[in-house]
Formats: structure tokens, sequence, C-alpha cells
């Protein structure tokens, strides 16, 4: 197989986590005899401090001729500090979500029991959590048309769906389920707001399509407290704009690590995968930062591409680093190795190098070499 990727390496730690998740993928060429063509864009930060623009045209134009988009992060506390400022990096993805029609966020959630002390919740809590989350992301609040009176002492944001903007994503949610365990958990304020209903509406007319998926239905305050009290009741969560990005950011939190976690955001113009974590600036330079959300992110677009049993192989070779030890200094603060070894490490379990019966102290780990 051979596909053409466009890497956005982005602000902060992301040029260091996507360069090993390129590493992985460039394993998983050799091992399995693809080819993958990386090339380079701009955005973010690092955009606009070499263009004068959060996302350049030549950046559209190379994702929209390729078959997936691979991004570090996004963001620098430069553009964070100043409300004021009318150019920000994270203009750029939103306009690239737009441009590329991905109107699909998907987060997967799932706990490691060699992590469980790193949770803020009970291990009888995490036991059993495996999840995901589809947040609608070119609709609602976030795109509706905002107001801010001449005085500066009033200000209104629309938030506005139509029924195909929820059918679209609704089908996919349902789709996942049925691969999953056909349960589907759609979160919204239909209390309240008269989107909501709408989405509750929708989705209910959808319900007879795939009648082997049981559908409930919850309140968004009621789902944040259920993802804290019992995570694994949910299996497929189905939200809109406003709510899946709380709510994706709190069951985040459940795995111990945001450094772990990767997402997928699809659509009718392309795919594009990144770590759910920011840009974290404060360890950019350092090779500290977890790799491993940006790798996992790395196994969705494998996924995306059909090819699952490289994609099956990378989180493996991922849980095989976890349950070992070999982790980065967010999980470990004392023995921790450090972003290129990590990388390098599940590199080469994916070749094979390295047997996975061999136990961890039998393997001596270095900054960028594994003997």
């Amino acid at each position: 197989m051979e596909k053409k990727i466009a890497v956005i390496l982005g602000d902060g730690i992301g040029p260091e986590v996507t360069h090993q998740a390129i590493r992985v993928l460039e394993s998983v060429a050799i091992h399995y005899r693809h080819k993958f063509y990386f090339e380079y864009g701009l955005m973010g930060a690092d955009a606009i401090d070499k263009t004068g623009f959060p996302l350049p045209d030549a950046t559209i134009e190379l994702c929209l001729n390729s078959d997936a988009i691979l991004l570090g992060t996004i963001g620098h506390p430069k553009y964070d500090t100043d409300p004021s400022l009318t150019v920000r990096p994270e203009q750029g993805l939103l306009k690239l979500r737009k441009s590329l029609q991905l109107f699909a966020n998907i987060r997967p959630v799932s706990t490691s029991a060699a992590l469980h002390h790193l949770s803020p919740l009970k291990t009888k809590v995490l036991e059993g959590v495996d999840l995901l989350i589809y947040r609608e992301l070119t609709g609602g609040i976030y795109f509706g048309n905002k107001f801010l009176s001449d005085d500066g002492n009033q200000a209104s944001d629309d938030c506005i769906y139509s029924a195909a903007e929820i059918e679209r994503i609704a089908h996919l949610a349902f789709k996942s389920a049925q691969q999953r365990k056909k349960k589907l958990t759609l979160v919204d304020k239909a209390n309240v707001l008269e989107t909501s209903r709408l989405w509750r509406r929708v989705v209910q007319g959808m319900a007879s399509q795939y009648p082997d998926v049981k559908v409930d239905f919850l309140f968004a305050d009621s789902a944040a407290m259920q993802l804290i009290i019992y995570p694994k009741h949910f299996d497929v969560i189905l939200t809109d704009n406003l709510f899946g990005d709380i709510l994706s950011d709190e069951a985040s939190v459940i795995t111990g690590s945001l450094g772990l976690l990767p997402s997928a955001s699809i659509g009718n113009g392309g795919a594009l995968f990144k770590p759910i974590h920011g840009s974290f600036p404060q360890a950019a330079g350092k090779d500290i930062a977890n790799p491993v959300g940006s790798i996992l992110s790395a196994a969705m677009m494998l996924d995306h591409f059909g090819l699952t049993t490289e994609a099956a192989k990378v989180r493996a070779s991922v849980q095989w680093t976890l349950e070992n030890g070999f982790v980065t200094k967010d999980i470990d603060p004392v023995n921790f190795y450090f972003t290129s070894t990590i990388g390098e490490l599940i590199s080469d379990l994916v070749q094979d190098k390295i047997p996975t019966e061999l136990h961890p102290e039998n393997i001596q780990l270095r900054k960028s070499t594994i003997i």
C-alpha cells in the first residue's frame, strides 16, 4: 500500500511527539512492506511566526491532496495571555476542520491496569473502562454568529444545528456501536436547549435503522457525573461540539495521563489524527514529552487505511511498554525514559526486533539506543 501523509508538527512538544509517531509508521512500512510518503506543512503559532497566518493556503492544499494528516499540537502561551489578539493559533485548526469538512472527532478512552494508580479514580471504578466519544466538530456554538455590544457589556453566541449535520455523525456513531458493545448514549441538554431537542428527535428517528444497538439518553450534567462514578457504563457516546469538547477532556483524565490518548477527526474531505494533549511549551526540546498519544493516533490512521493488523501491532507494542514500566516522566517522574527512547522501543517492537517475552530487566535503555 502507498499513502501520502501530510505532517503538521505544530507548536511546543508537537514536533517531538510527532517525530516518534512517524518513526513508528516508518517501522510499520518496513515490516509490512508499505510505502508512506510524508510532506510537511505549517499551522498554529509556528505558522503565525513564519507567515503571519495560523493556516497558510499551502497547508490547506497539502492536506486536501493527502490521504491523511498527522498533527502535533497547536498553541502557545504568548497568544493565550492577550484576549484582544485577532490572530490566534487555534484559528488554524478550526479553519482546517471547515476546509476539509472534518465533522466528527473520535476519542477512544480505555484504562490499563498498569496505570490505575495514576488515575484520580479508584481501581474498582477503572476496571473494564473502554469507551468511544463521537463529538460533532463543525457546527454548534463554536461556529454560530457572535455578537458583542458597542459598550462591551452584552454578548451572545448562536448555537445552530441542522438535521443533516446531526445525521451524518450519528450514522458513524451507530455503525461504531454495532462493532463494539452495541450501546449508544446521546448526551444533550434537551430539557433546556432547542438544538438538543433536535439532536434527540433525529437520533430517536434513526434508531430503527440500527435495531441491534441499544440507545439511551443523558443530560450533559448527568453524563459528566456518570463518567466519574461509573465510566464503564458507557460504550459509544454521541454529542454536540460544546458538550463533546468538555466531556472528552473530562474522560481523558480517567486514564491517568493526557499524554496517552489519541484522536481522529474524519469527514467528507479527509482525515486528521492527533494526540489530545496540548502543546506543553514548558517541556519543548527536553525530550521528556509522552509520545504515546501521538503514536496511538498513528494507529488510528492505520485503521483508517484499512491496515487493522498493523494498527493492532502498534497498540500491542505500546501496551507492552506500559506494562513493563517503559514510560515517560509524566507517568513516572523518577524512573522515566526519554521521548525518543520510547519511540525507538515501540518501533523495534513493531518490527519484532525485541521479543516481547523478555523481562524488562534484561533490556538496557539509554537516550536513543536500545541494547
